[in-house]
């Protein structure tokens, strides 16, 4: 025999769990959510870092780490010491800029500005500038794949350039279970994949390249905990150096103490 209250009971009981799933499901990220895959930042090292460096770009080449340190009247292109954190070589900028992003390109440092709408290649030995080039927006980020220039100006964009006329050959839209991702920072290519700070956010996007689709993320919420100087807003994670000879992944912050070299399974 059907006991129909019984039934009526196991029914509404079966609404309010899923009813209460939904509702949780709402409150996940959206990463944990469309199933893409977020991995914590595991330190295999730590390095020195001049915890008065505002870091806006992190590049690696010839055994040294080159910085781009921000800021209106203190910006400037160093070349540091790996292990020490010594500042080996600096150049100064004009007080009226206020550096942004950093990459390689063959043997040419490339830095972007601010606001400044202005950016330069320089020779890495000794920081002799070889030319300018100037962009319409914001500068923020700066990464080369080998043959294009790929720059963030803290939108859901990046622009792609031709790194010897500077003219744009495309862009794309960085977006994560469909939805824009913004405030993307610094930039770096660690293999085949496109890594993004995301300004104010103690994570690292990990973009395909060809589509601007998120692989998956860097969670650095301990790191950003236990180093970033309290009381201090500005202190973000930025800065993504890689090595490809060695697949070191150096990461650190804006007046971060130190430098973490990632370690990978």
């Amino acid at each position: 025999m059907t006991h129909r209250p019984a039934i009526r009971l196991r029914l509404a009981a079966a609404l309010l769990l899923a009813a209460c799933a939904l509702r949780l499901q709402g409150w996940l990220p959206a990463t944990a959510r469309a199933g893409v895959p977020v991995q914590p930042c595991r330190v295999a090292k730590e390095l020195p870092h001049d915890p008065n460096a505002f870091t806006q770009g992190l590049v690696f080449a010839d055994g040294l780490l080159y910085e781009s340190v921000g800021g209106y009247g203190v910006s400037e292109l160093r070349a540091v010491e790996v292990a020490t954190g010594r500042i080996l070589r600096r150049r100064r900028l004009p007080p009226s800029l206020f550096a942004e992003g950093l990459t390689l390109v063959n043997d040419l440092l490339v830095q972007l500005t601010w606001r400044g709408k202005t950016g330069f290649f320089y020779d890495r030995k000794r920081f002799a500038i070889r030319r300018t080039f100037v962009y319409d927006h914001q500068g923020w980020g700066a990464a080369w794949d080998g043959s294009l220039l790929h720059l963030s100006d803290g939108s859901a964009v990046i622009r792609r350039y031709d790194a010897q006329t500077f003219q744009e050959r495309g862009r794309i839209e960085v977006r994560d279970r469909g939805r824009p991702v913004t405030r993307l920072n610094e930039l770096e290519f660690v293999g085949q994949e496109l890594w993004a700070n995301v300004w104010q956010s103690s994570r690292i996007a990990r973009i395909d390249p060809a589509s601007g689709v998120v692989r998956g993320w860097l969670d650095c919420s301990e790191l950003a905990q236990k180093t970033a100087p309290p009381h201090d807003r500005d202190a973000v994670l930025n800065g993504i150096a890689w090595d490809p000879a060695t697949g070191r992944v150096f990461i650190t912050g804006k007046r971060w103490p130190r430098i973490f070299v990632l370690a990978f399974p």
